[in-house]
Formats: C-alpha cells, sequence, structure tokens
C-alpha cells in the first residue's frame, strides 16, 4: 500500500503530471504510463514502466 501523502507528491519522470494508483500500478494522468510497485516501493523509472498500449500482464 501507498502512503497518501507519499502518492500526492509523486509525478510521472516523463510528464511531470500526477499519477493515480490502479491496483498494482502508479498510471500517470497524462501518458497513461503505468508504474509498478514493489514490495510497496513504486519504482519510478522509465526503462520499468509499461506503456499504455502494451498487454497487461495478468490475462
Amino acid at each position: 500500500m501507498i502512503d497518501k501523502e507519499l502518492l500526492d507528491i509523486l509525478a510521472c519522470p516523463l510528464c511531470k503530471t500526477p499519477v493515480k494508483l490502479d491496483a498494482d500500478r502508479l498510471v500517470c494522468t497524462k501518458c497513461g504510463r503505468r508504474y509498478p510497485i514493489r514490495d510497496g516501493i513504486p519504482v519510478m523509472l522509465l526503462d520499468e514502466a509499461e506503456l499504455p498500449d502494451s498487454p497487461s500482464e495478468s490475462t
């Protein structure tokens, strides 16, 4: 779980816009990139982000 105060200050490293929590990912509100959360720590790296048009891993 991500602390609300942390979530309020996190931003997409590409767009610099806020992210929102969506299950086990943080999603950019502008570009749609999805950043994983591992062991409760957001991984806000562009190399780790899933692009909006890529299929999700949970099928």
